[in-house]
């Protein structure tokens, strides 16, 4: 049988993804079991998923070795990866950022340093605005940065802030909320389409039926 390959992000993102796509009658009990695997599959519901890094599920998915999969609209807004964005989940919700120390003051005169993993993002917002700025790009604790004088403010995905005020900064500006989508291969769509719109159905009423 033709099984239908789904990439989910590790974590309780994928967790609470798989609940979901549960629902819509693609069930793997395998999944569930406490064990190392990667791979789970399950032949009568003709479905196959795999945990990989939240940050690789837009890579499978365009390459093809996953015909769906889910990831952040952070990840699709920086890497631009050539699939269909079928559906935002309305989970995964927080908001990608412009944060600064508390007594940052903007002199436009000069170009404004900016600490960030998110280097496309970051580029493409301050061009919309023709602020001239210098990147530094970082791939981990990027709220030191500004602390340490590395830069003047950050660009990063915020979800409840309490980090930003544990090292004493704010959210100057919000660039765009973020949430985790259903994405497909475009290819593997038009072969597989009818169990992918039955996810898309299924899980479109699931959230339709919440409070």
């Amino acid at each position: 049988m033709n099984m239908l390959n789904v990439a989910l992000p590790k974590g309780r993102l994928g967790e609470r993804v798989y609940a979901m796509f549960e629902k819509a009658g693609f069930a793997c009990p395998s999944i569930k079991e406490n064990n190392r695997k990667l791979i789970f599959e399950n032949p009568e519901a003709g479905v196959r998923y795999f945990w990989v890094k939240p940050s690789d599920v837009a890579i499978y998915v365009e390459r093809g070795a996953a015909d769906i999969g889910v990831a952040g609209k952070d990840i699709l807004l920086e890497y631009q990866p050539d699939v269909y964005e079928l559906l935002d989940l309305k989970t995964g919700i927080c908001r990608m950022a412009v944060a600064a120390k508390e007594d940052f003051r903007d002199d436009p005169a000069r170009p404004l340093k900016v600490a960030t993993k998110f280097t496309n993002i970051a580029r493409n917002y301050y061009a919309a605005q023709g602020r001239d700025i210098d990147i530094i790009h970082l791939n981990g604790s990027i709220e030191i940065a500004p602390i340490l004088g590395l830069s003047d403010v950050i660009v990063d995905i915020v979800e409840t802030g309490t980090t930003l005020r544990e090292n004493h900064l704010s959210v100057r500006e919000t660039i765009v909320p973020i949430s985790a989508r259903l994405i497909a291969n475009k290819a593997n769509f038009k072969f597989k389409n009818e169990p992918i719109e039955a996810i898309v159905k299924s899980i479109s009423e699931q959230m339709e039926a919440l409070p």
